[in-house]
């Protein structure tokens, strides 16, 4: 689960990280009261506007009605505010992240300015912790160059990309602290400011059961702060059972509009971009069925795993989240019945094409395992236009068919 910059700072301080303040706003008026608190706290005039979407390269993004405007802006004064924040407020912001579709902004960070000390006393570095999975182990990802740029920096300079690496069961050592504080070329102050800071950090990201946690920038102020700038941090759903509270920071309206629906009734949904829709139990069969489709000529348009309990309302559900999709020319059910009896999911089949009616696109249903045999009978005593299939073969043939119109 993504949360907003807003939303991972304040989490981030339950931890004792140090974070820019700020205050999260919904419209012009309250952006403008949010400015002169901060104003009144910092005795700066200098604040800055960040549009709250669940996507990075905000700052280099722009806005699709107002061009001039990107996703983060620097201001000095309460005018500043009110214009960027009617610039920003309810349109749509485009950056490298979100394709060029791009993301409605409902919600903007009025924040203090970092950068008050002028270019020759900041710093920016960049800081990441995620699992690395060929390790088996929580590794951090630091560099001496953060900022806007870090994609290019990874690109063209991987040298300048430090790694260091944590046992999922241990937490991190202080040798590893004080050894990224090193690396990024700190001393004095800064240097065991920003060793306390990577350890809170650490324990945010295993207190939290974070899946992803980078900051960047992470900034050393003039007088030797350390202070997490801009955070993007992913929540690990299979956790949230031990995160009740985290699950209201959920904002639906960042999400693709069928994965959540399928969320709703336990489908594991990913929209993809071609021409046949797939439902299929089981992650491995799913993929394998996306294999079969395109070596028959067709792209899937989905992932769609209805698990092993799949009844005659799920498979209801997965057929009106894939027909919403006007690419998809055919639907292939793949179904290996091991937990679900195979005659179980005809049966679901044919009630869900008789509920949802109209179904002009063809339909392939391929059934093995417990009572595939019943469930073939059944398909095709239906009087639907349903075609089923046992063997693999079979299904792959009637797709090419489909996808060919014939």
């Amino acid at each position: 689960m993504n949360v907003h910059e807003y939303q991972a700072k304040e989490l981030l301080k339950r931890y004792q990280v140090p974070t820019q303040e700020g205050v999260a706003v919904g419209d012009a008026a309250a952006a403008v009261a949010a400015y002169q608190q901060i104003a009144s706290q910092t005795g700066s005039k200098f604040a800055v506007v960040k549009a709250q979407i669940h996507a990075g390269g905000r700052g280099k993004g722009r806005m699709v009605e107002v061009p001039e405007q990107s996703g983060v802006s620097v201001v000095k004064s309460a005018e500043d505010v009110e214009r960027v924040a009617k610039n920003i407020l309810g349109n749509t912001l485009v950056t490298i992240q979100t394709g060029a579709a791009g993301k409605k902004v409902n919600k903007i960070l009025v924040a203090q300015d970092m950068y008050y000390d002028g270019p020759s006393d900041r710093k920016e570095f960049y800081l990441s912790i995620l699992l690395d999975r060929t390790k088996k182990q929580n590794v951090i990802m630091y560099s001496t160059e953060g900022g806007m740029d870090i994609e290019e920096v990874a690109h063209n300079t991987p040298e300048k990309i430090f790694k260091e690496w944590v046992a999922p069961n241990m937490a991190l050592q202080g040798y590893q602290a004080r050894n990224i504080a090193f690396n990024l070329g700190l001393s004095g102050e800064a240097f065991k400011n920003m060793v306390k800071f990577v350890t809170n950090l650490y324990n945010a990201y295993i207190g939290l059961d974070c899946s992803m946690l980078e900051i960047n920038p992470l900034f050393k102020s003039a007088d030797d702060k350390i202070i997490a700038v801009d955070c993007k941090m992913d929540l690990d759903d299979n956790a949230m059972l031990r995160h009740a509270d985290l699950k209201e920071m959920r904002d639906k309206a960042e999400e693709d509009p069928t994965e959540v629906e399928a969320g709703e009734y336990n489908l594991n949904y990913v929209k993809l971009d071609g021409n046949v829709g797939c439902m299929v139990n089981g992650a491995g069969l799913a993929m394998a069925t996306m294999d079969m489709i395109k070596l028959a000529g067709g792209e899937p348009a989905n992932f769609l795993d209805v698990g092993g309990t799949a009844n005659a309302q799920t498979v209801e559900a997965g057929f009106r989240i894939i027909m919403k999709d006007p690419n998809v020319k055919a639907i292939l059910i793949n179904i290996f019945g091991g937990i679900v009896r195979c005659d179980r999911v005809a049966s679901g089949v044919i009630e869900a094409y008789k509920n949802l009616g109209n179904i002009s696109i063809p339909i392939i249903v391929r059934l093995q395992g417990t009572n595939a045999e019943v469930a073939k009978e059944l398909i095709e005593n239906s009087g639907l236009k349903v075609q089923s299939a046992i063997l693999l073969s079979e299904a792959a043939q009637l797709v090419q068919d489909a996808i060919a119109g014939k």
